[in-house]
């Protein structure tokens, strides 16, 4: 079971942890998921960042390896995110979202490029236009 690692701006990452702990409170496998967040301040220092993101890392990890989701590449969360990467045993991805976020949780017992392909997949299915309700019958018109 890999540990997740959100790295984003702050408070995005406690956020979205916090949210997605909140949709799964009923879980009782909730308490076994290595999720950790790492809020980066607007003024932090990069080296700081970067050693308080391999701290937290070293938290995550328990062997499985380690899925670091972050909000924006480019940027210095994305950046430190970056710095972390190790083929097969720490996976970034960016765009960090409540469906990414969510569906790696729910595929957590899965192997590291298996979770990593289900975030990918979550993010974009969680992203839809939402359509306008379509009026009752009897409002505004003939029925």
């Amino acid at each position: 079971m890999p540990g997740i690692l959100v790295i984003a701006h702050a408070p995005l990452a406690s956020a979205l942890v916090s949210a997605s702990r909140h949709v799964y409170s009923r879980d009782p496998c909730a308490a076994s998921r290595r999720l950790i967040a790492l809020d980066v301040a607007p003024d932090a220092d990069i080296g700081v960042a970067t050693a308080q993101a391999r701290a937290r890392l070293a938290e995550a990890d328990r062997g499985d390896g380690v899925l670091v989701i972050t909000d924006l590449l480019g940027a210095t969360p994305g950046n430190v995110a970056a710095s972390l990467v190790e083929p097969g045993r720490v996976a970034v991805v960016s765009g960090a979202s409540m469906p990414m976020l969510l569906r790696a949780l729910c595929y957590s017992a899965s192997d590291l490029e298996d979770v990593v392909e289900k975030a990918l997949r979550g993010a974009v299915q969680g992203a839809q236009r939402v359509a306008a309700p379509a009026p009752e019958r009897g409002e505004g018109g003939a029925a």
